[in-house]
């Protein structure tokens, strides 16, 4: 037996839900839209479309030919790692690059297996899931489910599931494939829908991305970006802290905001869950208390000593988790194997877990695990096959880029004040963000036409990257782009087998919309009060 259906199926969210199941599969769908692509791209080609435009691009770093690699052909390596990647602004000229001319017949034909090769979702997402398959065969995931719901209050498990959520964003992608899994099944060890936990920590993972409690790798890269488009006025740079206040503001004030919409609207809409329990826990044997506490106390001791590796590897001067210039925090080599880490994490204490509760014998069993953990994965690739060559072939096109710029030329020639210039600033990026998820890219082409343009009005360039921040995060978990929505979809079919595309943006769109407006009337009220966004740094600049 599966959820209730009758709880999801009415209203505007259920006529969503509806007409979104009726979609094809993901896989076809993504061969339809690059069909699509492949057609428009010739089309525009043939009348000629281009943009030209100021944008950052990355400064190239100097490459040596690698003559050892497994494989025929010479590959390259940087002989230095730019933990401080350098942007410089170059006027462009962009235009639309058809795939059906020789040029991108070739493309298609040569890129395809590189294409998915080389799509770093792949390869994340079996490196984080192997360290959490062991710990979940080994019980170890049921167990710390357990102590989550006996510690925390009943009212507050939803904003707990957010906030970490919200702070998932330190590690990159580790909370898409962790914490999500985690939460409906925290959800349905209380009793309630394991959907209701699945959107909850969607939202926070996807929906407030782009703000944490501390700077990030990406926003080394953002800084960047801003710091040559501020060179374009004359302005002084900004440092990576230049939003820290309102990114711990913003942090804490949108899980409180997705909680409520959890407990509000979601929760009563998708009513009391009478399905199966997943698929993955249905064989298990049950673990005797004494050896579920042999287990965690195993497992923290295999935790704490996993940290003791990773202190002694990042805090003494020149440890090799350190940038060359000895810093910790921002783009570094801890935060760049952060993803990593957190698998051995798990990987160590679920091994720990499982040998001393009895749930692991042996290598075989952990190898079993990791085996079994991989194979569940096998629909998941073969989408991810698909969204790889669209992506790859969309943005050869150049379409993703001639879009964003006209979008910002038809903003630039707005005749409105600061304020309300940003706030529709942020609205095109929302937009934008449907076709262009990655923030790198979108603030590549926004941050040289904007950032001068708003220090010409008195506006400060951290706030033009306060606000960017805003449009690039709330419609994360509804756009068909994001590329772990095929996984989050697999999720929901263990609970839910009836569950399509349609049921995760139905669930998804009120967060959207109250996200996106809750952080736009903060926006205004830090701006209008002229609050530093960051030590120092004051959303309007000085008359």
């Amino acid at each position: 037996m599966s959820a209730q259906p009758a709880a999801t199926q009415s209203g505007i969210l259920g006529l969503i839900e509806k007409v979104g199941n009726k979609v094809p599969h993901p896989v076809m769908m993504f061969l339809y839209l690059i069909i699509g692509v492949i057609v428009l791209s010739a089309i525009l080609n043939l009348l000629g479309v281009s943009v030209t435009e100021e944008v950052a691009v990355p400064i190239p770093v100097d490459s040596i030919v690698n003559l050892y690699e497994d494989s025929a052909a010479p590959g390259y390596y940087n002989p230095t790692q730019p933990y401080d990647e350098q942007f410089t602004v170059q006027k462009e000229t962009i235009s639309i690059r058809s795939l059906l001319s020789i040029e991108g017949i070739r493309f298609i034909f040569t890129s395809f297996v590189p294409n998915f090769s080389g799509f770093a979702v792949i390869g994340i997402t079996f490196i984080a899931l192997m360290g959490a398959g062991v710990a979940e065969e080994a019980g170890l995931m049921n167990a710390l489910i357990r102590k989550l719901v006996a510690v925390a209050p009943a009212g507050a498990l939803s904003f707990i599931i957010i906030f970490v959520g919200v702070l998932s964003s330190v590690a990159s992608d580790a909370g898409y494939l962790i914490l999500i899994p985690l939460a409906a099944a925290a959800f349905l060890s209380v009793g309630r829908h394991p959907l209701v936990g699945l959107a909850a920590a969607f939202a926070g993972v996807a929906s407030v991305f782009t703000v944490n409690l501390i700077p990030t790798p990406i926003d080394a890269m953002l800084t960047e970006i801003t710091n040559e488009s501020i060179a374009l006025a004359g302005g002084q740079p900004i440092t990576i802290a230049a939003n820290l206040f309102f990114g711990i503001g913003s942090s804490i004030v949108l899980a409180l905001v997705a909680a409520i919409v959890t407990e509000k609207i979601i929760a009563p809409r998708l009513g009391e869950y009478k399905g199966p329990k997943a698929h993955a826990e249905g064989d298990k044997e049950e673990i005797s208390p004494e050896a579920e506490g042999r287990g965690l106390r195993a497992a923290l001791f295999g935790f704490l000593a996993m940290l003791v590796v990773i202190l002694i590897l990042t805090v003494p001067p020149g440890a090799p988790l350190r940038r060359p210039d000895g810093q910790i925090e921002g783009n570094s080599p801890l935060m760049d194997s952060l993803l990593f880490v957190i698998m051995l994490f798990f990987l160590i204490s679920g091994i720990a877990f499982g040998k001393a509760a009895g749930t692991l014998k042996g290598s075989g069993d952990i190898i079993k695990a990791v085996t079994k953990t991989f194979a569940g994965l096998a629909g998941l690739v073969f989408m991810l096959l698909m969204i790889s060559q669209f992506i790859a072939f969309f943005n050869y096109s150049n379409l993703p880029r001639v879009i964003a710029v006209v979008l910002a030329g038809i903003l630039e020639q707005a005749n409105v004040g600061a304020l309300p210039l940003l706030i529709l600033m942020i609205l095109v990026i929302v937009l934008l963000d449907f076709i262009m998820p990655g923030s790198v890219p979108k603030w590549a082409i926004f941050a040289p036409i904007f950032v001068p343009l708003f220090i010409r009005l008195g506006v400060a360039p951290e706030s033009v990257l306060a606000a960017y921040r805003i449009g690039d995060a709330p419609v994360n978990s509804i756009t068909p782009l994001m590329v772990y929505l095929p996984f989050i979809l697999t999720i929901a079919q263990r609970y839910q087998k009836e569950a399509g595309i349609g049921t995760i943006i139905s669930l998804m769109i009120p967060y959207v919309i109250v996200i996106l407006v809750a952080w736009l009337i903060l926006f205004g009220l830090w701006f209008v009060l002229n609050i530093p966004l960051g030590p120092g740094y004051l959303p309007q600049l000085a008359p």
